[in-house]
């Protein structure tokens, strides 16, 4: 018998969560390795189309775990009738669902237009402005290694395996890589949906922006040419 619910609870850097029953009932376990197939992420408030098993240690588990809206109409149909308040309950969240794209997309839009941005006023800075080129190559190295580290993590996440610490991910942003760990939040979808880590992950560029103003002042200047040009002294 399959049930129709809708996740709480879910941490994604553990990849489990509960599902609760729509018209209430017995609440299960919900691993992300059920889902079949595996689309996307889940979050809290998704629905989901499910069967219930027992664990050895009576523990409610869901298997075989869908999205709502990845459910073919058979499988729909095999709902039992006693669920139908529930469908009609998946079918508003899915409409709701269907209206985040445009959300999502407008905020991917001002994230590229950010780094786009910021990039244009690095470039000039680093052209005409005060600072060396090592500045503008920090940045790109950073960068660079906190997108991998964002694509590394949520392959470790899908698959179960140990995950990157998330304040190693903010580091590398406070030292320079948060336009690559933007970037990588909006096109892997990773972190993307986490309120908590977003606002940490905020403060590191305010932060690093902050840094990056000072390096321009007298003080910041001198700093650069006593401490770290000659750091890559050798490599200019």
């Amino acid at each position: 018998m399959r049930f129709q619910g809708k996740i709480f609870n879910w941490n994604d850097d553990k990849g489990f969560g509960f599902v609760e029953p729509n018209g209430g009932g017995e609440r299960a376990f919900v691993h992300i390795k059920a889902f079949n197939p595996r689309s996307r992420r889940p979050v809290d408030g998704d629905i989901i189309i499910y069967e219930l098993v027992r664990e050895d240690n009576h523990r409610a588990k869901a298997v075989n775990i869908k999205f709502s809206r990845d459910a073919t109409g058979a499988l729909n149909k095999s709902v039992s009738s006693k669920n139908v308040h529930s469908k009609n309950s998946g079918k508003n969240n899915q409409a709701s669902q269907s209206r985040r794209p445009k959300g999502k997309a407008q905020s991917h839009t001002l994230a590229n237009t950010f780094i786009l941005l910021f990039c244009v006023g690095l470039a000039l800075s680093v052209l005409v402005g005060p600072l060396p080129p090592v500045v503008g190559g920090i940045y790109v190295a950073t960068s660079v290694i906190a997108f991998l580290a964002y694509a590394i993590d949520k392959n470790a996440a899908q698959k179960g395996r140990w995950r990157t610490k998330e304040s190693t991910l903010h580091l590398f942003a406070l030292l320079g890589g948060w336009p690559g760990a933007l970037l990588a939040q909006n096109k892997l979808r990773h972190k993307s949906s986490k309120t908590e880590f977003k606002h940490v992950y905020w403060i590191t560029v305010v932060l690093n922006l902050g840094g990056l103003y000072w390096l321009h002042t007298t003080q910041g200047i001198q700093f650069l040419n006593r401490y770290v040009m000659p750091l890559f002294a050798g490599l200019l």
